[in-house]
């Protein structure tokens, strides 16, 4: 097994280019139908990767493989349209947090129930972590009180839909990184064009495909180093540190948007920096 410093390293790698996606994604949405943007993502993605798969002649892995990333996508499509919904009855920082925490405890449940306990440091690594994912996630306003418990229902369903995604994908890149994003993009971007046609977005064209390109093109990079990282390494631990990516959108937002960051947030940065640093030992 690769070097726990790799496996970070990568995992950093598929945070920031998840927060980049994140902020491409939430930047569009100020002009344009989130659904629009999404699916704009997934399709553009999906064309790239049947290219870069068929020009390279990649042989095709075992439908098994394949099965797995397609689950991966196709429900981890439908946690997104949840999450923008959950997010959208209010208290989006709770809401937020919920989902984040979720995202990230349930690989690590599924890996300390696979592969076992991990030594003291990564399990304070691991502790650490999902503390500050659950302290970057939090906004102003974003006390328990009034919370729709529908809200914080639909963003525990979309957690644990990120989270299952998380493993499938895992599961998925044993076969072959490229042919699993690949696989992943096709029931992906099939599951989010049925929500565009039954939501059917009105209004908010404008621009959506520049942010739809740009976003769903950081996350398949962010997907792609994410697999890397869970086949050198642990899974808990390349899952936990990719959670921590709403830090870089939060520090794109503070130096392309002006938005300061909360103390709350702070706190919680400080808090991955810790935990990378046990998770890297």
């Amino acid at each position: 097994m690769a070097s726990s410093g790799a496996t970070a390293g990568l995992s950093l790698l598929s945070a920031s280019t998840w927060g980049g996606s994140d902020f491409a994604g939430g930047w569009g949405a100020r002009r344009a139908s989130s659904l629009l943007i999404t699916a704009c993502g997934q399709v553009t993605s999906l064309a790239g990767l049947l290219c870069i798969c068929l020009a390279l002649r990649l042989p095709v892995p075992d439908t098994h493989y394949l099965i797995y990333a397609a689950i991966g996508g196709f429900e981890g499509a439908f946690a997104l349209a949840i999450f923008y919904r959950a997010l959208a009855m209010g208290a989006m920082g709770l809401t937020a947090a919920l989902t984040g925490l979720l995202t990230a405890l349930i690989p690590v449940l599924f890996d300390l129930l696979h592969s076992g306990w991990p030594t003291a440091m990564t399990s304070a690594g691991l502790v650490l972590g999902l503390a500050a994912i659950w302290m970057i996630s939090q906004t102003q306003g974003s006390a328990g009180r009034g919370t729709p418990a529908k809200a914080l229902l639909l963003g525990a369903c979309a957690g644990s839909g990120f989270g299952a995604q998380l493993i499938l994908f895992k599961l998925g890149a044993e076969g072959g990184v490229l042919w699993a994003l690949t696989s992943g993009r096709i029931a992906g971007s099939a599951a989010i064009l049925l929500t565009v046609l039954v939501a059917r977005p009105k209004g908010g064209w404008r621009g959506f495909w520049l942010a739809g390109i740009v976003s769903g093109s950081l996350d398949t990079a962010g997907n792609l180093f994410y697999m890397m990282a869970s086949q050198m390494g642990r899974l808990d631990v390349a899952a936990v540190i990719c959670s921590m990516y709403p830090a870089g959108t939060i520090a794109l937002a503070g130096v392309l948007l002006r938005e300061k960051p909360t103390m709350r947030q702070l706190i919680g940065m400080g808090l991955a920096l810790g935990a990378v640093a046990l998770l890297s030992a």
